[in-house]
């Protein structure tokens, strides 16, 4: 183990340990005890000094984003149980709607 570093339930080093602290005099929110790679931890740093964030700032908005991207996941999961119950054949209509509208499209 590195100094600094955490070992998982695997044995896995993971540098940097993160640990709770008790008091929330500074931020507002839950706080967690995570383990990450180095190079992801020193990634994140070097990003939160280029963006004057802090690092748990830099942490909230990419598990914001994270969270976000994997929510279309349940959109499309639940369009796709949509078109199992009416089918996912289209008729004549929708067939020249959707060439009409591919034409117009600019690719």
């Amino acid at each position: 183990m590195r100094n600094g570093g955490s070992v998982d339930d695997d044995g896995d080093d993971y540098g940097k340990r993160v640990d709770t602290i008790a008091s929330s005099r500074n931020t507002t929110g839950m706080k967690a005890a995570v383990s990450i790679p180095d190079d992801v931890f020193e990634q994140g740093e070097r990003l939160a000094r280029r963006l004057h964030t802090s690092r748990s700032q830099l942490y909230a908005r990419a598990l914001a984003d994270f969270v976000v991207q994997h929510e279309d996941d349940k959109i499309t999961s639940s369009m796709n149980t949509v078109l199992e119950e009416v089918g996912a054949e289209p008729d004549e209509f929708t067939r020249r709607a959707a060439r009409q509208t591919l034409r117009r499209a600019e690719w």
